[in-house]
């Protein structure tokens, strides 16, 4: 019982953060873009939580977000929604997969954003077709790498050293 409240916490704090810390970034959208501020969280859900909690938070908060806030704008809000879930079902599966040493962090993290990229690309590519609009290979590539290295590195810097020391302080889920 005590896990499941200590991951429902975490999550509905995640949950929280996904729908706060794009203000930090919103006044000026190429930073809040280029920073994903919404993927911290769902990614840290995933490595505190477990797959079925970072799974739902990430595929729920752009919907809420946009619910509450219009942003992010739909349709691509729905494959934010995929992206999102696949980086807190990856982040978590593959953390608890690898030995618990912390490089396996940076690894299980790039897996995820990875993973994650990459069902944002079918996902835009299934709006696209339903849409009647064009999403190539490289509109993908821009939009997967080339425009967010910014949020690759904020996330490489950021999100190991935050686990490490929840790790430390043992407040992780193992």
């Amino acid at each position: 019982m005590k896990k499941f409240l200590r991951s429902l916490i975490y999550a509905a704090l995640c949950l929280a953060l996904c729908l706060y810390l794009p203000f930090l970034t919103g006044q000026i959208p190429q930073i809040g873009k280029a920073l994903s501020p919404m993927h911290i969280p769902v990614l840290l859900c995933g490595f505190l939580c477990g797959w079925p909690y970072a799974l739902a938070v990430g595929f729920i908060a752009p919907f809420l977000r946009f619910l509450l806030f219009h942003m992010p704008e739909m349709p691509m809000g729905i494959a934010m929604a995929f992206e999102l879930a696949a980086y807190g079902l990856l982040a978590s599966l593959l953390y608890r997969a690898l030995p618990k040493k912390p490089g396996n962090v940076y690894v299980s993290l790039i897996g995820a954003m990875l993973g994650g990229r990459i069902v944002w690309g079918v996902a835009r590519w299934v709006l696209a077709k339903i849409m009647g609009v064009e999403f190539t290979l490289q509109m993908f590539l821009a939009g997967a790498f080339v425009t967010a290295v910014p949020g690759i590195l904020c996330h490489i810097l950021l999100i190991p050293p935050v686990v490490i020391a929840l790790k430390k302080a043992k407040l992780l889920r193992d």
